[in-house]
């Protein structure tokens, strides 16, 4: 990375990340997201991955992202630091993440189409277990499972809600899908699979009236669906810039020693 890009400064809404962008636009100079080659976030983990999808949604390329953690965990993110920012930028890492594209067919017949940079998530919407049958490249390998629910989580997500329902930590650049139950009661003894990343899922709710299921593809939900089905979208690639002694690859691989 060099320093010489035309910047785009974005910031959440919070109090700190307004006042940490008051102080960087005093300090460096900025200019129009439209007219940036890359994009300094400030906020949390929630804030970055709005901003990945706002480069998603965009017609261009998607422009590369330095984030700082002016949110909780800032796991995406880089440490707030307000001096240094033009040799930080010249020295950080690149790297490649691939989204999920979910397409979602509700049992109105509707068709909804989002991208996923962590993870594609069917949950139940009653008290009901929801029964699903899953298909692997449009082969059924689990005729009926209920559970709770089942996500697909890239390696960049594998951290977040994948591993809080013990799906496996996927080190980056693995080519790899997560694929894990929720609360699985059936078949009891099934705790997910890992896939290449060229694996098709689809996913089919059986009794979809009675036991009704949405669909989230990170923060964006579909109710009622019928079926949904999973694959890379290798038409979009976004990168993430980060500090050398930050690096994400080294982050997840370590969190797995985290107790």
């Amino acid at each position: 990375m060099t320093a010489q890009l035309r910047r785009a400064l974005v910031a959440s809404p919070t109090a700190p990340a307004q006042a940490a962008a008051a102080q960087l636009r005093d300090t460096y100079e900025w200019v129009p997201e439209r007219d940036a080659e890359m994009v300094v976030a400030l906020g949390g983990d929630g804030f970055m991955l709005q901003t990945l999808h706002a480069q998603l949604d965009s017609r261009g390329d998607a422009l590369p992202v330095f984030g700082m953690n002016l949110g909780t965990i800032g796991f995406l993110m880089n440490e707030w630091r307000h001096d240094g920012l033009e040799l930080r930028l010249s020295r950080c890492k690149a790297f490649k993440v691939t989204p999920l594209r979910m397409i979602a067919q509700t049992v109105s017949g509707e068709t909804h189409s989002f991208p996923a940079i962590n993870e594609v998530s069917l949950l139940r919407e009653t008290r009901e277990t929801a029964k699903l049958e899953v298909t692997l490249n449009d082969r059924i390998v689990i005729p009926e499972l209920a559970c709770d629910g089942i996500l697909a989580a890239t390696p960049a997500g594998s951290t977040a809600y994948n591993f809080s329902a013990q799906g496996p930590i996927l080190p980056l650049g693995s080519a790899m899908i997560a694929l894990t139950p929720i609360s699985a009661f059936r078949p009891r003894r099934w705790r997910g699979a890992i896939l290449p990343d060229k694996a098709r899922i689809g996913i089919r709710v059986l009794e979809p009236s009675k036991r009704p299921v949405s669909a989230v593809a990170d923060q964006r939900e579909v109710r009622d669906v019928a079926r949904v089905d999973v694959a890379i979208d290798r038409t979009r690639e976004l990168t993430l810039l980060f500090d050398p002694e930050h690096a994400l690859d080294d982050r997840i691989t370590m969190e797995q020693f985290i107790a």
